[in-house]
């Protein structure tokens, strides 16, 4: 499976994650999947999300029903782009974006929900 995202897009995302370290933050995306590609269009805060040095968890109980969201992304101020035991037991969606410090677009990494990794291709 194969990630498509605007580099704007990314650049936004790894924005606030900068804005906010050295807390964490944490996103949901937006898209369309088909034919092995996710397609990310947006992003958007989770309601009532919280976030602190090590963590970023929202209620997925309070989302309104919503089949656009694809997955999640999150930041790892440690700078470490793997995803934890704590990501994988916790995934929500298709995809996880893990956006690590120093949050530059070559920090970025995409998981399934299995851990395993998946190609990010940039658009524009």
């Amino acid at each position: 499976m194969k990630i498509a995202i605007d580099r704007g897009l990314l650049e936004s995302a790894l924005g606030l994650a900068r804005e906010l370290h050295p807390q964490e933050v944490i996103l949901l995306l937006r898209g369309k999947a088909s034919r092995g590609e996710i397609l990310i269009e947006d992003f958007l805060l989770p309601p009532f999300a919280s976030a602190g040095l090590d963590f970023a968890q929202f209620p997925s109980y309070m989302l309104p029903i919503d089949f656009s969201i694809v997955g999640t992304a999150h930041s790892h101020p440690s700078g470490s782009a793997s995803p934890s035991v704590t990501d994988l037991n916790h995934f929500y969606g298709r995809v996880m974006l893990i956006l690590a410090h120093p949050y530059r677009e070559r920090s970025v990494a995409a998981y399934n929900s299995r851990g395993e990794p998946l190609t990010i291709d940039l658009k524009g």
